[in-house]
């Protein structure tokens, strides 16, 4: 009788735990570096899966700068529509989630930090949209308070502002607002939310702890499962309680999409593919035929015209950079002294500097590829203008200007006109100007062709040249 009460209660707990992690396991999740399109669609397609696999728990581990705003508020939406909790973790010890970090560490279900590490400073960087100013740098904690949106007079202060001014105010006020709502949402620290955002505020991992802006720190991962078990949640407006100690830990891998897109939305690859794009077809369009060179500039003009779609592009820096490339190719086929190349570079340069409209980090196009392709083109423009110059103070070697001084032996003569053999042919010829008027050539004298008049040669006696 014992022994069956012994196996009973054994029973019990075997199935209790086995109830305890039905859900499925819990699913990791990467964040590392800028977040961008690529990041937006490994997380949308990684909580995806989790809830494909009936995964417990995701977390997502972070260290970031930040990033597009954009992707930022996609990665967010999907975190709320999730019916899995997502919990965001700033790991490991060193590691930060600024900015766009900040923002994702308060719509998570949980926030987790580990010791060593910190967050904030979500001051938005970026104006949004095509040909836009940015953004005045951060300002400091201590700055007047009196141009806030919320100040009965910020109407009259903004009437009188310039208009970048006015658009930094809207973006804040915006982001201040956004994240206020996320902080209510989760029960955090509003103050401490908008003061991220207003005056670039940052903390460490026990003040965001005590300042209610995380609920946890944790060591590593398994200490975080064991953190976060018994933990209540609310996910999409039910209560959950989190049983996630000894939860066995799937970690996610970007697949190769996530992969590819990684590749050519980073903005120097982007960059290069366009010109590698737009190059390609000029060849094939002044070399028809050769087929490579189109199949590969149209590839990566497509790639490179997707990636500009997800990016924040300015598109006027976009067309100046077209019609400079359309310049440096026109100096080719009309040369003008080098009006048209260095007015092509110059343009060039300038659309290469205004290509991306943020200042997000890990979004700005490299100076050093900036001048290393404007001074390639540059050179190669040289060595075309210096190639064309020589060749026009070159003998003519081909064609019928190249007869001209050409010498030959007259084969009969009549008044003003008459046969000569010049490079082993037989050629119509008629005295040139410096021929007296009645003075025949004898046959065998040599003569030289000043002149050609479609196939008729204009010839006058060779200087010393013995007559026949």
């Amino acid at each position: 009788m014992t022994i069956k009460a012994l196996l009973f209660a054994f029973t019990l707990m075997l199935g209790s735990q086995l109830s305890a992690h039905a859900g499925g396991p819990a699913v990791l999740l990467d964040i590392k570096g800028p977040i961008g399109p690529a990041t937006e669609d490994y997380v949308s397609r990684g909580l995806e899966k989790a809830l494909e696999s009936g995964a417990t728990v995701v977390i997502l581990r972070m260290d970031t700068p930040g990033g597009l705003d954009t992707s930022m508020r996609a990665i967010i939406q999907a975190i709320l529509a999730s019916p899995v909790p997502v919990v965001s973790y700033v790991a490991p010890s060193g590691a930060h989630a600024a900015s766009a970090g900040t923002f994702i560490s308060y719509a998570s279900h949980v926030a987790a930090m580990a010791p060593g590490t910190n967050l904030g400073a979500a001051t938005p960087v970026q104006i949004g949209g095509p040909g836009m100013p940015p953004a005045a740098p951060d300002r400091s904690p201590d700055t007047d308070d009196s141009s806030d949106t919320d100040d009965p007079g910020a109407g009259k202060e903004a009437a009188g502002s310039s208009p970048q001014s006015a658009m930094e105010k809207k973006v804040e006020s915006d982001a201040r607002a956004y994240i206020r709502g996320l902080a209510q949402l989760r029960g955090r620290n509003v103050d401490w939310a908008e003061k991220a955002v207003k005056d670039a505020a940052s903390l460490s991992a026990e003040e965001a702890l005590r300042e209610n802006v995380i609920d946890l720190i944790a060591d590593d991962v398994p200490d975080l499962m064991i953190e976060l078990d018994g933990r209540e949640v609310v996910v999409q407006g039910e209560t959950r309680r989190l049983e996630t100690a000894g939860l066995a830990v799937t970690p996610v891998s970007p697949d190769w999409r996530t992969e590819l897109l990684s590749v050519i939305t980073n903005p120097n690859v982007a960059y290069i593919l366009m010109l590698v794009g737009i190059y390609g077809l000029l060849f094939e369009f002044y070399s028809p035929g050769l087929v490579g060179p189109g199949v590969i500039g149209g590839i990566c003009l497509l790639l490179a015209l997707y990636a500009f779609h997800v990016l924040p592009v300015d598109y006027t820096g976009l067309a100046l950079i077209a019609l400079g490339v359309a310049l440096m190719a026109a100096e080719l086929f009309l040369p003008s002294f080098g009006i048209l190349g260095i007015g092509g570079i110059a343009a060039f340069v300038i659309g290469s500097i205004m290509l991306m409209d943020t200042d997000a980090p890990g979004f700005a196009i490299a100076w050093p590829l900036i001048g290393s392709i404007a001074f390639v083109a540059g050179g190669l423009l040289m060595i075309v203008l210096t190639l064309l110059a020589r060749s026009r103070r070159r003998a003519v070697v081909t064609g019928p200007e190249e007869m001209i001084d050409d010498i030959g032996p007259v084969l009969d003569w009549s008044g003003n006109e008459g046969r000569v053999r010049v490079h082993g042919e037989v050629w119509r010829a008629r005295a040139g100007e410096a021929v007296a008027p009645g003075n025949i050539l004898a046959p065998g004298q040599e003569v030289r062709v000043v002149g050609i008049d479609g196939l008729t040669l204009e010839v006058e006696p060779r200087k010393n040249s013995p007559e026949q």
